[in-house]
């Protein structure tokens, strides 16, 4: 029987906790450094407030075309992004308004891209309209669901375990989501409800991940009483490895086919999700053991 890894072995994890550290710091100053610099996220139609138009064309056009129709429209500063779509081309218009301009404006698209095009060469497929202050507060939830997310967590995990385990898991929880948003600003992708979506669903099954090695560690505690706290969670980690290693190569096959086969509607959220899952598969292993290992040699608990 073929198995990836091998009962019986033993990676020291723990020994490279501070390398695995200095690799997530760097990463995450580097993605925070990034956010600074481009003044926060890039926020897309959900929180920004504004329009967005979905066009399928017959034929093949440039999105200079396409730009400069809206201009003579006179719709100025307008974002077109292309991608293919059943081979033919399809865009994504999107135009940042105030809530006094969002009504008809779907119209005006219409009429400006008639000008140039023929009307029966393309087709409005999608319109999306929100006003700044429903995004503001779309933005608004979308953070505090997060928070209450990771609240939750840390008192759930404090009263099934123990609290240097929560701390553990909000850590590794914590950074994934840090992480992962960083990349994406690096990457210069907009940060839209679809990817709030695609968070909170890394938030899930980063925790996940880490629950299944925090039991294992509670079911080792009592087992290996002589056994010193460090060396017991290598031989967890390592009992739980090739569990670990066998869901995220699972999922992220799903994921790499929906990048490549989902269309660009989908795009940006399945990016979000192999780039969560991969640090979060990382971070169960070294993030949120690691933190418990440090948590337990700065205040160590009289009985194991």
């Amino acid at each position: 029987m073929f198995e990836i890894i091998k009962p019986g072995t033993k990676f020291d994890f723990m020994r490279r906790k501070w390398i695995a550290f200095l690799v997530s710091g760097i990463v995450t100053v580097v993605g925070i450094a990034s956010l600074i610099v481009q003044g926060g996220p890039k926020y897309g139609i959900d929180f920004g407030g504004g329009t967005l138009v979905q066009v399928r064309f017959s034929q093949q056009v440039t999105i200079d075309a396409i730009r400069n129709a809206l201009q003579e429209g006179g719709l100025e500063g307008a974002s077109v992004q292309g991608f293919e779509a059943e081979g033919k081309g399809e865009y994504l218009i999107r135009l940042q308004t105030s809530s006094s301009d969002v009504t008809g404006l779907s119209t005006a698209i219409k009429n400006a891209l008639t000008k140039r095009f023929d009307e029966k060469g393309f087709e409005i497929r999608r319109v999306e309209m929100v006003g700044p202050k429903v995004g503001k507060d779309l933005r608004s939830k979308g953070i505090l669901a997060t928070i209450f997310a990771m609240i939750g967590m840390l008192i759930y995990i404090s009263f099934r375990f123990d609290f240097r385990f929560a701390v553990g898991a909000v850590i590794a929880v914590f950074h994934d989501v840090t992480v992962t948003i960083g990349v994406l600003s690096i990457l210069g992708i907009e940060f839209s409800i679809l990817i709030l979506a695609a968070l909170l669903t890394i938030v899930g099954y980063s925790i996940n991940d880490t629950i299944v090695v925090y039991d294992r560690i509670r079911e080792n505690l009592p087992k290996m009483r002589r056994v010193p706290f460090e060396n017991m969670l290598n031989i967890t980690v390592n009992e739980t490895l090739s569990r670990t290693i066998l869901t995220g190569m699972s999922t992220l096959m799903v994921l790499v086919v929906l990048f490549f086969m989902g269309g660009g509607v989908i795009h940006d959220f399945t990016l979000t999700l192999l780039v969560g899952i991969v640090f979060g598969t990382y971070s169960s292993v070294y993030i949120a053991s690691a933190s418990v290992l440090v948590w337990e040699n700065k205040f160590p608990k009289k009985q194991r």
